[in-house]
């Protein structure tokens, strides 16, 4: 059977991109009978970046009930937080042990906050942790714990699959062929949403529409989004509008049929938003409900997660047992 692992960091609040590019077709490949899927909440990546820790928490209740509301089968998938499973911290450790500080030089966020130092005149140094630099590791582990052979990523991401398979074939070469070398796996077909300005929707650019606002707080978001001047009965290129590209995303072939058309005729702004909204609106209403009552049950979502971890430690806790007797860490005698 195949294994398919993802993982999500808890540093902020789950909005529209991140429900398209990975939450939405996550949730629907872990319906297929013929793979194991570990979906799994970061926090431990969450601390490189986020130091604050009411808003880590509070993230990691907020993504945990936002892939519960969208019908995540939490009794069929692994479902867990990445800190309850403690053969992750371990098997970092042994992975440190193997891994090339050069490979890690070559990471592209550790490069491109060098880079930045550099930029400003600053230490090369400075402001960068061994948590940014050595999070590679971390993610490797995440993946290899678990013989991950997919791992659904952004073209942006590729590299750390990539660093995960290098670290695993050194351990392998020196250890024996214990490590399953996994593969970065990239939809093409998934589309990176445009946010309110225009640029990719994103929490660094302070530009989403989150998810579960209320309906009051999505319209007025999506009227926000960024338009040019063209007035109403004027022909509108729909492809280079963020609003079009949306309703793309959510809509069926025959809407988008229905919407370039409306666009060709000169749909005003105002009104193709109003649609937009009444269509995001009617995916979102059900699993909003259902993502508020999971919000003001947190003991639920915990048992959730934990009963998650148990189920996923089955297997995490078998390799770690192999790789402690590879590496001599072993009863004596």
């Amino acid at each position: 059977m195949k294994t398919v692992l993802t993982g999500i960091t808890t540093t902020g609040s789950p909005h529209l991109g991140n429900y398209i590019g990975a939450i939405k077709p996550a949730i629907h490949a872990s319906k297929d009978d013929e793979t194991r899927s570990f979906y799994f909440l970061a926090d431990y990546h969450a601390l490189i970046k986020c130091q604050d820790p009411v808003q880590v928490h509070q993230s990691t209740l907020e993504i945990a009930a936002t892939w519960m509301a969208f019908g995540l089968d939490t009794e069929t998938a692994y479902f867990y937080r990445q800190s309850d499973i403690p053969e992750v911290a371990e098997l970092t450790w042994y992975l440190t042990c193997v891994a090339a500080k050069g490979l890690m030089n070559r990471a592209h966020a550790y490069k491109a906050s060098v880079q930045k130092n550099t930029d400003s005149g600053e230490d090369t140094d400075y402001g960068i942790t061994m948590g940014l630099f050595s999070y590679p590791v971390l993610m490797a582990a995440d993946i290899l714990v678990f013989k991950a052979h997919d791992v659904p990523v952004g073209k942006d991401q590729i590299q750390h699959v990539e660093m995960a398979r290098d670290i695993a074939q050194r351990f392998n070469h020196i250890y024996g062929e214990h490590l399953v070398l996994p593969r970065a796996v990239v939809d093409e077909d998934t589309p990176v949403l445009q946010g309110l300005d225009g640029q990719k929707m994103s929490k660094s650019y302070n530009n989403t529409i989150p998810l579960f606002v209320t309906e009051k707080q999505l319209k007025k978001k999506i009227n926000q989004i960024k338009t040019n001047l063209q007035e109403p009965g004027e022909p509108k290129d729909p492809d280079t509008s963020a609003v079009f590209q949306i309703w793309k995303a959510f809509a069926t072939p025959e809407q988008t049929t229905y919407m370039r058309k409306e666009f060709e005729n000169g749909i005003a702004w105002g009104e193709s938003k109003k649609q937009l909204f009444e269509l995001i609106n009617t995916e979102l209403s059900a699993p909003r409900e259902r993502y508020n009552e999971l919000i003001s049950n947190p003991k639920h979502v915990e048992a959730t997660l934990l009963k998650g971890a148990e189920r996923a430690r089955t297997h995490s806790q078998e390799l770690l047992t192999n790789l402690r007797n590879a590496v001599g860490i072993r009863p004596l005698g």
